[in-house]
Order: C-alpha cells, then sequence, then structure tokens
C-alpha cells in the first residue's frame, strides 16, 4: 500500500472441495525481505574483502568468486562459475588434498592453514594459505564450503632466500625448535662437525651433541 517492496517466499497448494474438485489455491507466504537483504550484504562483504575468497557447492562446483580472487588467478567470475575447483585449478599433485580438505568441511570439519598451490590463468603457480569453513543455509543444512585465503607465494621465496643464505654462510649455523630438536644444521657445521644433516636433523641437540660437562650450560 505504501509502494515498499518486500520479498516473500510463497509455497501454493491446490484447494478442493468435499467432492476432490479443485476450486482454488491456497498460498501461504513467509516475509523473507530481512533474510535477502543479509545475505545481499553478506555477498558485497565478501566480494570486496582484500583477501582472495571462494566458495564451492556440495560437488565441488565454483558458486563463489570475489574480486580479489578475480585479481589474483587472472579467471574472471564468468570463467570460473559452475567449473569444478579441484579439477580445473589445482595443481594435479595437490588434487587428492585439497579434495580432501573440502570432503571434510562438508563433512563439519574446518580446517586452518593449508598450503597448497594454484595455477594462474597466465601459467604462473602461485601458493595460497587456505581456510576452509563450512558453509551452512538457514535450517543448518551444510550447502558448501567458502575458503578465505593469502597469497604466500612471495613470503615462501623469501624464506626459501634464506634458507639458502644460512646453508652457505661460511661459519656453522644450526637451529633448535621450542623441543631442542635440531632443525637447522648448514654446510658449514657439517663439514666442522662431520655430521650430515639428515644424521642430525630432528635430533636433541644438547642430549646428542654436547658433551655432559656442557650439557646443563647450553641448555640453560
Amino acid at each position: 500500500k505504501h509502494g515498499v517492496r518486500i520479498e516473500v517466499l510463497l509455497n501454493a497448494t491446490t484447494r478442493r472441495d468435499e467432492q476432490g474438485h479443485v476450486i482454488g489455491v491456497v498460498g501461504i507466504g513467509q516475509d523473507i525481505t530481512g533474510r535477502i537483504a543479509q545475505e545481499r550484504e553478506y555477498s558485497k562483504l565478501i566480494d570486496t574483502a582484500n583477501a582472495p575468497i571462494f566458495g564451492v557447492d556440495t560437488k565441488g562446483s565454483v558458486n563463489v568468486w570475489n574480486q580479489c580472487a578475480r585479481k589474483l588467478v587472472g579467471y574472471n567470475t564468468d570463467e570460473v562459475m559452475g567449473h569444478s575447483l579441484v579439477k580445473e585449478f589445482i595443481t594435479e599433485d595437490y588434487q587428492a588434498s585439497v579434495q580432501a580438505v573440502l570432503d571434510k568441511a562438508l563433512d563439519g570439519v574446518e580446517t586452518a592453514n593449508f598450503e597448497f598451490p594454484l595455477i594462474t590463468k597466465a601459467g604462473a603457480r602461485i601458493e595460497v594459505l587456505l581456510n576452509a569453513t563450512t558453509r551452512r543455509n538457514e535450517h543448518d543444512k551444510v550447502i558448501g564450503v567458502v575458503g578465505i585465503g593469502q597469497d604466500i607465494t612471495a613470503r615462501l621465496a623469501q624464506e626459501r632466500e634464506y634458507s639458502k643464505l644460512i646453508d652457505n654462510a661460511n661459519a656453522p649455523i644450526f637451529g633448535v625448535d621450542t623441543q631442542g630438536r635440531v632443525n637447522v644444521w648448514n654446510q658449514c657445521a657439517m663439514k666442522l662437525v662431520g655430521y650430515s644433516l639428515d644424521e642430525v636433523m630432528g635430533k636433541n641437540l644438547v642430549q646428542e651433541f654436547i658433551t655432559n660437562e656442557y650439557k646443563d650450560a647450553v641448555s640453560t
């Protein structure tokens, strides 16, 4: 009456008289204006996010592909929507592991910080850090997966360069994790001590390579 548009979800049922003759239709409606507005806002937030976001349905076909994903990978929305994410855009050596992540999310088990490569439209390989989240409808039924990614190509290249510098340094360099196990052992350390990389990696530095009288001092 006031010229305002509302969105209605309708169930139409045949109406019959006592003899079973069709005499009309009964419509049962539900005002979904608020829900539709919320979904549009959600879609807008996804599309303009400053991280690549994609979504797939329960069959693995792409149904969400935001602006950042388009810029990063090079494919526009029309080129990916309805296509299999795993079969068409994931390198063959990672297809099984990416599919496993999607399958887990479809079962309600979300995955964080999963690394995998994507091939751009130009044929370049980029490294992506992915968080895969289960997507559900208003009835809490699983309808797909949303993946929020981060381009870590430059970071990994930097880490590789850092590792190369350490390995080629003209001084012995070693590293241990929080448990005291060796996780860095450069070429100069190998030449000086005589142990190869395979012989030390994962071993406890103090317990296996430090003399007894210095173990306590090195530990602290």
